[in-house]
C-alpha cells in the first residue's frame, strides 16, 4: 500500500483511538473488522459522516494453456479508504451530500504476463482490480443533491464514469463479467473506476421504479497517468462524453422480485482512428465515437419467502461503432444462486459466459500496418490476426462473517487476447475482501 493513503489510514485512526478503537473489533457478529470504534462510528454516522475502508485481493494461477503455457500465478489488490458527508445534517444544505474517496492499487496480472500475446490488442483479465497502474489516486470526489422530493438528482465533481452507467452488482473475478462493461471494451473514453473525471450527472426519477440519466464527462488522457493520481488539474482535453439511460427497476417484478434493466447509448466528441480507410498509415480520424448496451439483472426465485435468497439471471451487451472501435460487440450472460445452504444464507454461487469480437476493420487497418514493418511477424510491433475470445467463470463466495468474505474461482479463457494460435487456458482464482 502506498505511503500517502497508510498514513491517511493512521491518521483517521489516531484520530478516533480515544473514542474506543478496539471495543468490538473482530466481532463475527459485527459489520466492521475493527468495530464500531466504541460507537463512535455510530455517533459521526448520526452526525452525517459515514466512513468507508475496504480491501480487495485477487490472486490467479495458471493451471494451463495460455501463451506462455506457464505455471505461475499473479496477485493484485486495492485498498480504499473514503468518506460521505450528509451536508443537511453538517451544515443545513437540504438533500445534499459530499462524498471523497481514495483508492491505491498494487500487483501484477496474470492475463498480461503470462496468459496472453503481449502483441494482441487485448481482450478479458482474470483480476478485475488490476489496471492502471499502482498508484494511489483520488477516485470519487463529488457533491451531490436531490430536488422536488428525489425527482431530479445533481452530481458534479470527480466521477468514474462506470458509477453511474451500465451498473451491476457482480462478485465474478473475471473483467468481462463485470460492472461498467462499456469501457472494458471501449476504454480510450469510458473509464471505469478508480480512474475519475470531471463530470456533471443528472437523473430524473420518472417514477418509484423507472428513471432516465444524462452525464457530460470530460476526457483527458491525463487522468491515466500515474503521476496525476492525486493531481485534478492538467491541460490535455480531447473532448466531452455523453451516456444517456433509461432504467427499469420494479422491486416486485417477475415473480414478485427485484429486477434491473438498463438500456443506454454513450456519445463522444474525441477524435479517434477511422478503421474504415483500412491504411494504418492514412492517418484518418473521425471526430466522434458511439456505441450501445443493455444490462439485465433479475431475481427469479426466493428460498422459503427469503427475497435476500434464491437464483438471478443477468445479461449484458455492446454494439460499438465499427469505424473507430477495436472490440465491436460484446455479450455476457450468467446465473447466480444466493444462500445456496441452510446457515450459509449469505453465501453465493455463480457462473458466468461471456465473448467479444474484434472488429473487422480494425483487423484489415493493423495487419496493413504490420506490412511495414522491416522484421515482419518478429517485429515487437508486430499485430497478429485476431477475431473473438469467450471466458467462462464458477465461483463460489463463502461469507466468513458480515466483514469477511473469500471467493475462489476457477476460468476458462478460449482465444486468449482474441488471439486464435494462443492455447487455450485455465485458471484459478481467489479473491478476499475485507471491510474495516
Amino acid at each position: 500500500m502506498k505511503k500517502g493513503l497508510c498514513c491517511t489510514l493512521a491518521l483517521m485512526g489516531m484520530g478516533l483511538s480515544s473514542q474506543g478503537w478496539a471495543a468490538g473489533a473482530f466481532d463475527p457478529d459485527g459489520d466492521f473488522m475493527f468495530g464500531d470504534w466504541g460507537g463512535a462510528r455510530t455517533n459521526l454516522a448520526g452526525q452525517g459522516v459515514n466512513f468507508r475502508f475496504e480491501y480487495i485481493s485477487e490472486m490467479a494461477y495458471s493451471v494451463d494453456g495460455g501463451f506462455r503455457d506457464k505455471h505461475t500465478g499473479r496477485y493484485a489488490d486495492q485498498w480504499t479508504a473514503g468518506a460521505n458527508f450528509d451536508l443537511d445534517k453538517l451544515f443545513g444544505v437540504p438533500n445534499a451530500q459530499f462524498q471523497f474517496t481514495l483508492t491505491d492499487r498494487n500487483g501484477e496480472s496474470l492475463t498480461n504476463d503470462v496468459i496472453n500475446n503481449p502483441n494482441s490488442v487485448g481482450g478479458s483479465s482474470s483480476q478485475e482490480v488490476y489496471g492502471r497502474g499502482s498508484v494511489t489516486r483520488i477516485t470519487q470526489m463529488w457533491y451531490g443533491q436531490t430536488y422536488m422530493d428525489d425527482t431530479f438528482e445533481l452530481k458534479a465533481g470527480r466521477v468514474p464514469v462506470g458509477d453511474n452507467f451500465a451498473v451491476i452488482d457482480s462478485n465474478f473475478q473475471n473483467l468481462y463479467l463485470g460492472s461498467g462493461e462499456p469501457g472494458n471494451q471501449n476504454g480510450g473514453i469510458w473509464y471505469n473506476w478508480p480512474i475519475a473525471q470531471w463530470a456533471l450527472v443528472g437523473k430524473w426519477n420518472i417514477t418509484n421504479d423507472q428513471y432516465a440519466q444524462i452525464g457530460f464527462f470530460n476526457l483527458n488522457e491525463s487522468n491515466l497517468d500515474r503521476d496525476h493520481g492525486l493531481d485534478l488539474k492538467h491541460s490535455g482535453t480531447t473532448g466531452t462524453l455523453i451516456p444517456v439511460e433509461y432504467g427499469f427497476e420494479p422491486e416486485h417484478g417477475f415473480n414478485d422480485l427485484p429486477g434491473h434493466y438498463r438500456l443506454g447509448y454513450y456519445y463522444s466528441s474525441a477524435d479517434a482512428d477511422d478503421y474504415s480507410s483500412r491504411d494504418n498509415n492514412s492517418d484518418a480520424q473521425k471526430g466522434h465515437r458511439y456505441g450501445l448496451y443493455y444490462v439485465i439483472d433479475q431475481q427469479v426465485t426466493s428460498r422459503d419467502n427469503d427475497r435476500s435468497r434464491g437464483l438471478g439471471v443477468f445479461s449484458m451487451g455492446t454494439w460499438n461503432d465499427g469505424d473507430t472501435a477495436t472490440f465491436d460487440r460484446y455479450l455476457s450472460a450468467g446465473v447466480t444462486y444466493t444462500g445456496p445452504f441452510d446457515g450459509r444464507e449469505k453465501d453465493e454461487v455463480g457462473l458466468g459466459l461471456a465473448y467479444v469480437h474484434v472488429n473487422d476493420d480494425y483487423n484489415d487497418w493493423s495487419r496493413s500496418g504490420n506490412a511495414s514493418l522491416a522484421g515482419g511477424s518478429s517485429s515487437l510491433e508486430y499485430v497478429p490476426r485476431q477475431g473473438e475470445e469467450y471466458n467462462a467463470e464458477v465461483y463460489y463466495s463463502l461469507q466468513a462473517t458480515p466483514w469477511m468474505a473469500f471467493r475462489p474461482n476457477l476460468q476458462y479463457v478460449r482465444h486468449p487476447g482474441t488471439d486464435n494460435d494462443v492455447d487455450n487456458a485455465w485458471i484459478a482464482g481467489l479473491s478476499v475482501l475485507a471491510t474495516f
